[in-house]
């Protein structure tokens, strides 16, 4: 009997699951084993600016470039030297969130990190990185260093 009921549940859970994939247009992404949990990019580029047609795809944004990846392994499996970043220059330290992929300067070389955590002092806004696959953060970074918000990866 119990075997029924098993059987049951796994059958009404699947369905549940391909009734809502199929109702929202939506895809799923599964996060079974996740190691540590981490905020998302904030939604840079609305649906209505992306333009898909049978030849190309255009999205519209301003202030926006391409950008490409030194073989680092610190943002692994996000970006890596073969990935295509479109980036924009952001026009303010409220526009930054958590989770967002920035470019800052910081002893003469341009890194690309995570934000993990965000706050203010007394010198204004500051900003806590890591890349994804480093044990270690680097520490404060201000909006002077800041040079580039990532908003999208091409693979």
């Amino acid at each position: 009997m119990r075997l029924v009921y098993l059987l049951v549940f796994i059958l009404g859970f699947l369905s549940c699951m391909i009734f809502y994939t199929l109702g929202s247009g939506k895809e799923i992404p599964r996060a079974f084993g996740l190691i540590e949990n981490s905020e998302a990019p904030g939604d840079w580029v609305s649906k209505d600016n992306i333009h898909v047609y049978s030849d190309k795809i255009v999205i519209d944004v301003e202030r926006a470039s391409l950008s490409s990846y030194a073989d680092s392994g610190s943002m692994k499996p996000v970006l890596d030297k073969d990935s295509n970043g479109i980036r924009i220059i952001p026009k303010n330290s409220e526009e930054i969130n958590v989770g967002d992929i920035i470019s800052f300067e910081k002893n003469n070389e341009l890194i690309v990190h995570r934000v993990i955590e965000k706050g203010k002092d007394n010198l204004g806004a500051w900003f806590i990185t890591k890349g994804d696959s480093n044990s270690i953060d680097d520490g404060k970074i201000r909006f002077s260093q800041i040079r580039y918000v990532t908003i999208g990866v091409l693979y």
